[in-house]
């Protein structure tokens, strides 16, 4: 696999820095350390053999809901419900360390989207366009409900209405 490398701005990355992995986390090849929560990267890919591609970022409204103890209301926003799914408000985990991969457990079998309290937020996804999609689909949801927020109680879908999302979102896993 590879992977960014630790201590290093995302915008000043060039190919030529990125890390290659075995599944195992032992270096391949790359002059630079690996990213610091390596850790959850190989945990996503030990749980889920779907999973081809990890995003972790650290988006600011996103995050800010971790702050305050919430995760993203996936009732609210079609976009969300189908392109995200359900997002998990993982316990904090000591970043950098296994603690941090291992507050992930409960959660891999039924979420691609995760905010990590006090910390960032992990997606997930059978392609990195996809896992990227998710985290920019996830930090767009977290700044319209608190901008709803502001304007007045926010509405949930109809239940026939998040049924039919759920069906389509379950239709794209499965081809």
């Amino acid at each position: 696999m590879l992977v960014t490398p630790a201590g290093l701005s995302k915008v000043d990355l060039r190919p030529e820095d990125l890390v290659e992995l075995g599944l195992d986390g032992t270096v391949r090849s790359g002059a630079r350390r690996p990213t610091s929560e390596l850790a959850v990267h190989l945990r996503a890919y030990q749980r889920r053999a779907d999973v081809r591609a990890v995003v972790h970022a650290h988006p600011p409204v996103a995050t800010a809901f971790t702050l305050v103890g919430e995760s993203i209301d996936t009732t609210t926003l079609a976009e969300v419900r189908y392109g995200v799914g359900p997002v998990a408000l993982v316990p904090y985990g000591t970043p950098s360390t296994d603690a941090a991969a291992d507050v992930f457990d409960p959660f891999w079998a039924s979420h691609d989207a995760f905010l990590m309290a006090h910390h960032g937020a992990l997606t997930v996804g059978r392609t990195l366009t996809e896992a990227h999609q998710r985290m920019e689909s996830l930090e767009n949801g977290a700044r319209i409900t608190w901008t709803a927020r502001a304007l007045g109680p926010v509405r949930s879908l109809p239940a026939d209405a998040l049924a039919a999302l759920d069906a389509l979102r379950q239709a794209s896993r499965n081809r």
